[in-house]
């Protein structure tokens, strides 16, 4: 597993949000920008972690960011965790880990005692030349935000 680092230019890519919407980095050009990476919609960690960010994504917006949330989840499934949670955020439904594998979040995972590989919980934030200013990989699932705004 090669997660980005501080310093790191973003590469370029493409998936589809919960509308079937393509989504590209370069959308978000000359804009600050967050990218969550979550293990999977409407389990209650990432609930708890996407309602934080909705829940201060006044704040977030004041200080110039835009947000997109990444899982390995269906388009059906991130469209029904949007609508239910009414997320003002796309999420990407990254089945086939193009957007996973280009942050590098794919890896071994320990979960009581099992091993398996998954998407590691972590968030990017990427200045406007798509640099990567800070990695939060210890993410506070009720105070995430508080994390980014710091």
């Amino acid at each position: 597993m090669k997660t980005l680092k501080v310093g790191d230019k973003v590469p370029d890519f493409s998936a589809v949000d919960q509308d079937g919407n393509t989504v590209n980095l370069s959308d978000y050009e000359g804009k600050k920008l967050v990218v969550f990476f979550y293990p999977k919609a409407s389990t209650p960690g990432c609930t708890a972690e996407a309602c934080n960010l909705r829940d201060n994504y006044k704040a977030l917006q004041e200080q110039g960011f835009e947000l997109l949330g990444v899982s390995a989840d269906s388009q059906k499934r991130q469209a029904n965790f949007k609508n239910k949670y009414e997320f003002p955020f796309p999420l990407l439904a990254d089945e086939d880990h193009t957007v996973i594998n280009a942050f590098g979040v794919w890896g071994p995972k320990k979960f009581m005692g099992r091993e398996y590989d998954g998407i590691h919980r972590t968030t990017f934030l990427i200045n406007e030349e798509g640099i990567v200013d800070e990695v939060i990989s210890k993410v506070k699932t009720k105070e995430h935000a508080a994390q980014i705004l710091k």
